[in-house]
């Protein structure tokens, strides 16, 4: 499997408008995130860059217009900041996270009725 690569904070907000809209120009992304994030237009398009060079990030260009798409997908990300948030602060430990989730979160009955069914469904394997 290839590396996801490690994305900030705010490569992770540019990454969300092109998983939403693929392929997507480079105008695009600033015109929704300035108006977004008031973010400034040189700003986006050095985030656009660099996620290029993390390989998170594909781009076509056709003339001057660039045309960007992901490299990688999103649940692959979420995957992977998953795991590293689960080293970082638990010691890779999944049973006091879900503990933590469990205790500190609303949750509906049809909620608590899904986990129960992925709890039993991993006791049985």
């Amino acid at each position: 499997m290839a590396q996801i690569p490690k994305i900030s904070e705010a490569e992770w907000v540019v990454m969300e408008v092109v998983w939403r809209q693929n392929p997507i120009t480079a105008l695009e992304v600033v015109q929704q995130l300035t108006s977004h994030k008031q973010w400034q237009d040189q700003t986006i398009r050095t985030m656009l860059r660099r996620l290029i060079r993390k390989k998170a990030l594909t781009y076509k260009a056709e003339g001057k217009v660039y045309f960007y798409a992901p490299a990688v997908s999103r649940e692959q990300c979420v995957r992977g900041e998953s795991r590293s948030f689960l080293e970082r602060v638990f010691g890779g430990a999944a049973q006091p996270l879900l503990v933590q989730l469990v205790q500190e979160s609303r949750l509906s009955p049809s909620e608590i009725a899904e986990l129960r069914k992925i709890l039993q469904a991993k006791e049985k394997k």
